[in-house]
């Protein structure tokens, strides 16, 4: 019965991220704004965690408690560009970038760990 039960959440957990991720990845489409580099690599980064996120859940690398946190955490870092662009006209400062990039190596070293078991 524990066994079950196990099973049945393992799917629940593992079918509510693959939502999640794929909902966070629609939100993250982004097309390049020409002229903006700052802008375009870092979305370019999320979208690489999106995608490495995604293949660490399904290659089973991954757990779901671990994918929501870094698709939170991701998340986060697109609000953060986000508004820092609002305030800019649509441009990322140098320092934006900086801290957007210093967060963003953060998460990447995360999931490296958890993907390669270090």
């Amino acid at each position: 019965m524990k066994t079950v039960m196990t099973s049945r959440f393992s799917l629940l957990a593992l079918g509510m991220v693959a939502a999640f991720a794929s909902a966070a990845a629609m939100a993250q489409t982004s097309t390049d704004v020409p002229g903006h580099p700052r802008v375009n690599e870092v979305n370019q980064r999320l979208d690489n965690q999106q995608n490495r996120i995604q293949n660490g859940v399904a290659d089973g690398q991954m757990n779901a408690k671990q994918a929501a946190r870094d698709e939170k955490q991701d998340a986060n870092i697109a609000q953060r560009e986000s508004h820092d662009e609002a305030e800019h006209g649509g441009h990322l400062t140098k320092q934006e970038q900086r801290n957007l990039n210093k967060s963003l190596n953060h998460d990447s070293n995360r999931i490296h760990k958890q993907r390669t078991g270090g």
